[in-house]
């Protein structure tokens, strides 16, 4: 049994966006009120585990930072704020992604919970990226993976997402 904790537990709702490379989940011990630091070390050992080489939060704080560096798991914080416009923080956040996949990273994205901007962030990623052409694709495929609507705040994170594609 001991083995078993020592691997760790999945995160929350992780899905893989792009298969052994791109992965999503909330963050690693839970949201808000429901975060646990023993859930949170032992989603850490998982992701650890599974080979994950670095860990971007778009929390707006740096809440979990410290976890991650502590538990040797290399981690990015690239803050992003309900209240952000969405087109002066996105590029930054596709290109970093684009650049560490490129260089070969494992890579879980996360936000406090797994809801509608962090649905938006990764559609407008795939249109960035042109592994989907449309805005509908992009929504539809988004939706499908996490078996789940994307609202009018995802949605229009990717409305101009054409602006976005530098790759």
């Amino acid at each position: 049994m001991k083995n078993r904790w020592a691997q760790g537990i999945e995160p929350r709702y992780f899905t893989w966006v792009l298969k052994d490379q791109l992965a999503i989940s909330e963050r690693p011990g839970g949201y808000s009120r429901n975060h646990r630091r023993v859930r949170r070390q032992e989603e850490i050992l998982w992701l650890r585990h599974a080979g994950f080489t670095r860990i971007v939060s778009l929390l707006p704080s740096e809440h979990n930072l410290a976890a991650y560096e502590e538990l040797a798991v290399p981690s990015s914080h690239l803050p992003f704020s309900s209240d952000d416009d969405p087109r002066a923080v996105l590029p930054t956040i596709f290109n970093s992604l684009h650049k560490w996949l490129e260089d070969g990273d494992r890579i879980l994205l996360h936000r406090e919970e797994l809801g509608d901007e962090l649905m938006g962030v990764v559609a407008g990623y795939l249109l960035f990226t042109k592994r989907l052409t449309t805005t509908s694709q992009a929504i539809t495929v988004v939706e499908h993976l996490l078996h789940k609507q994307m609202g009018p705040v995802g949605r229009s994170m990717i409305a101009n997402s054409g602006a976005w594609a530098t790759a």
